[in-house]
């Protein structure tokens, strides 16, 4: 088993692509957020975000290791791979939660204790609880959602209706795309005993989850343009590009409801990963223009 560490496992480790993308929603929040741009405070905000988060996916691939070498999509990770020992990955992750927790905390102290509790979350329950519930998915939810709500807490060192509106929306928004995930890749998940789909099959029932959750994640982003979430607030050209947005993820969610293969999922899948991106740009448009 080998002890040496190179970037590339570190990438492989961390999931850094998947990072990036984690840390963005909480990048795009702070501007939404904050009245000045405050350079330091933003390079705690990405730092540490990219530490976090890191930690947390280390953490989840020590623990679930000898399962990853069941499953296709997860075989080639360095752990089951012996890329790397298990002590030295804990040691990582721990270095990561302890260095990113520092910097949290020197923005203010309500991020830090939010990203602690997104750790624990991710790491102590919703890990575990794959094997035994399709819960998990639920409890996967809240600190994947946290990211866009401690963006908005770190320019403001408020959590208020703002932060609580930007946690809704990436909360529904994780439903459909985690169960497209896990429809498209319900086989390999079953090899490992993960229980990802709300009813363990890909029925009717779970597809329809899917496209209420889609239909709730669309109207929480849509509330802001009523002026009834303070500050985080949405012109009439922003909620018409937000509905535009919803459309399209309702419809691919409502073609899965109608047609089962794996194909309408991971375009649904796909879908959910522009429909984010793209809301998140819209509102932080809105803003500036």
């Amino acid at each position: 088993m080998s002890t040496n560490i190179s970037l590339s496992i570190i990438k492989e480790l961390t999931k850094f692509r998947l990072t990036l993308s984690v840390v963005f929603s909480s990048f795009i929040s702070y501007f939404l957020g904050a009245s000045e741009v405050n350079l330091i405070q933003l390079f705690y905000l990405i730092a540490g975000g990219i530490l976090i988060v890191s930690s947390s996916n280390i953490f989840n691939q020590i623990i679930e290791r000898d399962l990853d070498k069941l499953m296709k999509r997860t075989q080639n990770r360095p752990l089951p791979k012996k890329e790397i020992t298990p002590k030295l990955a804990l040691f990582l992750a721990i270095l990561s939660a302890l260095i990113g927790l520092i910097f949290m905390y020197l923005i203010n102290l309500k991020v830090a204790i939010l990203a602690a509790v997104s750790i624990f979350l991710y790491t102590a329950i919703y890990t575990p609880m794959k094997l035994i519930s399709p819960l998990s998915v639920f409890v996967g939810a809240i600190p994947g959602a946290f990211p866009f709500m401690i963006g908005w807490v770190a320019a403001t060192n408020d959590i208020g209706i703002e932060a609580l509106t930007l946690f809704l929306m990436q909360f529904f928004w994780q439903f459909p795309h985690f169960w497209s995930i896990g429809w498209s890749q319900n086989s390999d998940y079953e090899k490992a005993g993960f229980k990802m789909l709300p009813t363990g099959r890909k029925d009717k029932s779970t597809s329809a989850q899917i496209l209420f959750y889609s239909i709730w994640a669309v109207l929480v982003s849509i509330v802001p343009f009523f002026g009834i979430t303070g500050e985080l607030k949405l012109s009439i050209v922003g909620v018409l590009a937000v509905f535009a947005l919803g459309a399209i993820l309702i419809y691919k969610s409502y073609i899965l409801f109608l047609d089962g293969k794996n194909q309408n999922a991971k375009k649904l899948m796909l879908t959910s990963v522009i429909y984010l991106t793209f809301i998140q740009l819209t509102f932080l448009f809105d803003k500036i223009f």
